[in-house]
């Protein structure tokens, strides 16, 4: 295979879960930035890996373009993939964590009105892209897409939690808006688009229990993507965190002193079924890799919803003054760092390869269990 010929296959069969390795490379970034003790040299640690992001972001969108001009057929099949057609929700959501980024680690490099310009230009382009993929998607899936009994997976909450992520990447922009009638309408905006993404993520995750329940697990490489339940748990846990700490800018007192009451109310409860997730996810994944699981871009599912945890324990230390939220955000995000090097590891090793660039599986992927021995 020549060389043209191997960049030819490699973008004929780039997919949108590529943009999965955008959002673990940022959520590093905005975590450690946040992240509720002071640890030497994680400041400038954020700062890099939040440039790696915005070009990795960079690389991924001229991909997408190039692809789409070269192999538009093959970019128009993903959406009719009922595996691929989900991680539409990536690309938006990769947006949202380079601006998120570029706020809390990238100003020190670009200067702060540079970077709230590039949050703005992100989180709106995100976020109407959220919005379209949580209207569409599921639309797909009603109507054209088969879907199997057994079919239901991690993968389905990645067209809805974007408008999560708007919601919590609004909470970072709110305090640059002017005083006003469009602050309190951002603010409302935020929480509809909580209220949206955390319904639509709590109907799919019991479909994913339920699948577990009855049918068991893949036994594939599919198997990480249990991961993405932490998503909209994590982040929501940051959302009602952040929006409760600037809702003052845009409401009365009385108002804003519910709403991040509500930050607590809501988030501790959240944060201890997201760990009994950790500790269910943790099992099935390391059940599966003792089987012989293959590596591929699903792994990326243990980094960007891992760092939402991280994020939503950095909020609830600061919402409550524990201690104990801080050494859980602590041990979380050393947690995040581990699995990104090793996800982003072999995420390189494979695409120096060419492994990773091949056709998405068109056919349903089977779950089983354990057959009983008879006794």
């Amino acid at each position: 295979m020549t060389a043209d010929t191997g960049e030819a296959a490699r973008l004929q069969h780039f997919g949108p879960n590529w943009f999965a390795s955008v959002m673990g490379t940022g959520i590093v970034a905005t975590a450690g930035a946040g992240l509720p003790v002071h640890v030497p040299g994680l400041r400038g640690f954020s700062h890099v890996v939040w440039v790696v992001a915005a070009v990795l972001l960079v690389v991924l969108v001229v991909a997408v373009t190039v692809q789409r001009v070269r192999h538009p057929t093959v970019a128009r099949s993903h959406s009719r993939n009922p595996q691929m057609a989900h991680f539409y929700g990536a690309a938006p959501m990769a947006l949202m964590t380079v601006g998120s980024g570029a706020l809390l680690s990238g100003s020190d490099l670009i200067g702060e009105r540079l970077a709230v310009d590039l949050a703005w230009v992100l989180w709106t382009a995100g976020t109407i892209g959220g919005l379209f993929t949580a209207a569409t998607i599921p639309f797909l899936m009603f109507t054209q897409l088969n879907v199997e009994p057994d079919a239901a997976f991690g993968g389905w909450l990645m067209p809805v939690v974007p408008p999560m992520v708007s919601a919590a990447s609004g909470a970072l922009l709110l305090p640059h808006m002017a005083p006003g009638t469009g602050r309190t309408t951002m603010l409302y905006g935020c929480y509809a688009m909580f209220g949206l993404s955390l319904i639509a993520a709590l109907i799919i995750i019991t479909m994913i229990w339920s699948r577990l329940a009855l049918y068991g697990t893949s036994g594939t490489a599919r198997v990480p993507t249990l991961w993405i339940v932490l998503g909209p748990l994590g982040q929501g846990i940051t959302a009602a965190g952040l929006l409760g700490g600037v809702a003052y800018l845009a409401v009365p007192a009385e108002l804003a002193s519910a709403m991040n009451v509500f930050a607590v109310l809501f988030g501790v409860p959240v944060w201890g079924f997201a760990v009994l997730w950790i500790a269910l996810a943790t099992q099935l994944t390391v059940r599966t890799l003792r089987r012989g699981m293959p590596f591929a871009l699903t792994w990326w599912s243990l980094t960007f919803p891992v760092g939402t945890f991280v994020t939503g324990t950095t909020q609830l230390a600061k919402h409550t003054g524990l201690p104990a939220f801080e050494i859980a955000a602590v041990i979380a995000y050393v947690a995040l760092l581990g699995t990104w090097g090793l996800v982003a590891v072999r995420t390189a090793r494979g695409s120096v390869a060419g492994s990773l660039f091949k056709p998405a599986p068109a056919g349903p992927i089977k779950a089983s269990k354990d057959q009983p021995q008879n006794t």
